[in-house]
């Protein structure tokens, strides 16, 4: 897995650093009995999702694998068989 540099990119980063601080804030507020609280957290869960996304789209994050044309993605070609 190490090697396909899978998450290796500042968009991954900052968009997971900002749901984990988003879930650590609900998840307090969980403690605290304060649903306003949570659902606030909630919120920064899916601000780091769109973070994320929006950094990737500014070409932050890891580019797109390309396929070759005329063939789908995980079907092999058919061999042509002779007799």
């Amino acid at each position: 897995m190490a090697g396909n540099n899978h998450g290796h990119t500042p968009a991954a980063w900052t968009g997971v650093t900002i749901a984990f601080i988003g879930f650590c804030v609900a998840g307090a507020f969980v403690v605290l009995a304060n649903p306003i609280g949570f659902w606030a957290g909630m919120v920064v869960v899916a601000l780091g999702g769109v973070v994320g996304m929006a950094m990737r789209a500014a070409g932050l994050g890891q580019a797109p694998k390309r396929q070759p044309q005329g063939q789908p993605q995980g079907q092999p070609q058919p061999q042509a068989q002779t007799q």
